[in-house]
């Protein structure tokens, strides 16, 4: 079958060890489904594999792609979730240590089948196409877990995005501001203040600028260049959800503002599979439209990969079959 695949680590030059060509066929176990891909998006997860970084080098070659949506045998459209728990796992799946992605461990969705649990193919709701499907699995269930579950936030209080431009931070602009929260975003450039504003940021502000007030929440993905930021642009008891650091993963702690002013830092990672099937109800519910900043075929997955490391991104990368 086709597939989009990294045939071996590549710490220096990831898309050396980036293919686009042939793989056998899955095989089905008891209790898995395939699915027929008709959209999957890309994530930074799928440049860390091909770097080899959480994935062992016997494990490769490895089908990239966490996120995707697609069909049942039957034709029912699904939307794929992809933490996979251990064997015999109850609760909730983010907390099992022995969980694992697909990409980690099972083969991904960057081709024309993937093999998931029965429970891990989610129902799509009317009104959401597959490439909106597609973009729901990480990103945007990072981004609603950091709200509805982690903040505490309530309508009506005000968050602030560091970055504006990926896909967490624009599905955290996009849901906050469906939630009735007072939104602020900042960006590195004028087109991704221009996107934050269009997405419905009621203000947005270069990086690392002075705030006109103090916020609730600060929802960061970025790390050691937003941090300081972050932690002064929290009012008293407000709070710092973080779900990810690409700019890198030790900032300066400055626990004198943490405990005196008693802030929190919560970490936040994916979500789980209720959560998604919460968030994909209320997506179609709110007539939300995931962002979508680049949408190629397949087979040109390569220039959605060198948008997604050159930095080039105005929301969910997203390729087709």
């Amino acid at each position: 079958m086709f597939a989009v695949y990294a045939s071996e680590p590549n710490a220096d030059d990831p898309l050396a060890s980036l293919t686009v060509g042939e793989r056998p066929e899955p095989e089905v176990p008891e209790g898995w489904v395939p699915v027929t891909v008709t959209a999957a998006s890309l994530n930074m997860h799928d440049l860390w594999t091909l770097r080899g970084v959480g994935i062992k080098p016997e494990q490769f070659p490895m089908i990239l792609g966490c996120d995707g949506a697609g069909t049942l045998p039957d034709g029912s459209p699904v939307v794929l979730h992809s933490v996979i728990p251990s064997p015999g796992w109850v609760g909730d799946e983010t907390l099992d240590p022995k969980r694992t992605l697909l990409t980690e461990k099972h083969q991904g969705t960057f081709a024309d089948t993937v093999v998931v649990p029965a429970r891990n193919a989610v129902p799509m709701p009317e009104g959401l196409t597959a490439a909106q499907g597609a973009c729901m699995g990480t990103a945007w269930l990072t981004a609603y877990r950091m709200i509805f579950v982690k903040s505490g936030l309530r309508p009506g209080q005000s968050m602030l995005v560091q970055g504006a431009s990926g896909g967490v931070a624009t599905a955290l602009i996009t849901l906050g501001r469906a939630a009735g929260m007072q939104v602020w975003a900042t960006g590195r450039t004028e087109e991704k203040r221009a996107l934050a504003t269009q997405l419905g940021a009621h203000a947005v502000f270069e990086s690392g600028a002075r705030l006109p007030d103090r916020v609730d929440a600060v929802f960061e993905t970025v790390g050691d260049a937003t941090w300081k930021h972050s932690m002064r642009a929290l009012k008293p008891g407000g709070v710092i959800v973080i779900s990810g650091s690409t700019s890198g993963p030790n900032p300066p702690a400055d626990l004198q503002r943490l405990f005196f002013l008693q802030l929190r830092v919560v970490g936040s990672t994916m979500g789980t599979r209720d959560e998604l099937a919460d968030l994909l109800a209320f997506v179609a519910n709110a007539d939300i439209t995931p962002q979508i900043g680049l949408e190629l075929p397949m087979e040109k997955a390569a220039d959605g990969f060198r948008a997604m490391l050159d930095g080039d991104t105005a929301g969910k990368i997203v390729f087709t079959r």
